[in-house]
Formats: C-alpha cells, structure tokens, sequence
C-alpha cells in the first residue's frame, strides 16, 4: 500500500509543480565522511549524475550485495556478498550466471573459480593491449586527469569517430561488441 502512497504524493507534487523532495536521514559519524559525497555525487542533475545513479541502480535488484559483476556482450557474470570467513580465504556467498537461454546460480566456490577465471582473462588482456600499444614504453600517467581537458578531448575524439563511421557506414551495419573501438 505504501507504493500506491508514494506514486499518488509524486503525482500530487508533480501536479502542484514542486519537484524538489526534502530527504532527511540519519547516519553514523564514521560513515558520514563516505556517504556525504556520495549522496552529492548522485543527487547532481546532470549527465554525471545520471551516470553514477545508472551505476547503482541494479543495486535494487539484488537479494545480496554484489561484489563484482562481469559483463560480456551478452553473457553476465554477478559474484554476490558479502565475503564470507572461510579460514584463509574469504569466499563469496554465491553467483549468478546470466547468458542467452540460462539463467544459473553459482554457489560460492563455484563463483570464486569463475571470478578468478574472469579476472585472469581481463589481466590477459589488458596485458596484451598494453604490450600492444607500447604503454610500457611512456612514461606512467597519473591517475587523476584535468576533467575539463579531458572531456574536452574524448569529444573531439569521438565527433572525429562519429564522422569516419558516417563515411564507411555503406560497409559498418553496427560498431557494437568486444571490436567496436
């Protein structure tokens, strides 16, 4: 009953023009430095806002916490939490594998092997990509990058993307997949 409330008092705001809600909650001191900015970060009206609120949003979804979830083009790999103590080693509680036509629930040995499985395969490849690219051979960036700067670049460089794929689209149906860069 309480959705039903929720949905008629967003209408009756919507409806007298106030869409602003005034959230008022309580938290502990050691937690308040970590959630303050995060709340900040999600509550932002703009595209860095929907970003990080559409990072989360399958938090909902979730029975348990999920502690890493791998995404393929279609196939999905979620490992859920919380860790469990299980002696030298943490373990997680479980996993779900979602792909075309299965839908699988790991227990927590299963999911750590294919965790660690995905994990090898994602340093695989970046090592090759870095060996690739000759990143061994530059000098090492820092972590932090001048956002507006930045941003400015990535959209040059994507109207220039967006430009080339409107020259050769009569051959490019989709740049969509683990080659679409």
């Amino acid at each position: 009953m309480s959705s039903i409330r929720n949905t008629v008092d967003r209408l009756a705001a919507w409806l007298a023009g106030r869409f602003h809600v005034t959230l008022r909650f309580t938290v502990h001191q050691r937690l308040a430095p970590i959630v303050e900015p995060l709340i900040e970060r999600l509550l932002l009206f703009d595209d860095d806002g929907e970003t990080y609120r559409c990072s989360i949003s399958h938090w909902t979804l979730n029975e348990r916490p999920v502690l890493h979830t791998h995404r393929g083009v279609v196939s999905t790999l979620r490992v859920d939490g919380p860790l469990q103590d299980a002696g030298r080693t943490c373990l997680p509680r479980g996993g779900l594998i979602e792909a075309p036509h299965v839908t699988a629930h790991l227990d927590p040995i299963a999911a750590r092997q294919l965790d660690n499985l995905l994990q090898d395969a994602i340093d695989e490849v970046i090592q090759n990509w870095i060996i690739e690219h000759g990143l061994y051979d530059q000098p090492r960036q820092r972590r932090e990058i001048d956002r507006r700067r930045a941003d400015r670049e990535a959209k040059r460089i994507i109207a220039a993307w967006v430009s080339d794929a409107t020259a050769d689209a009569s051959g490019e149906a989709c740049r969509e997949g683990s080659n679409h860069a």
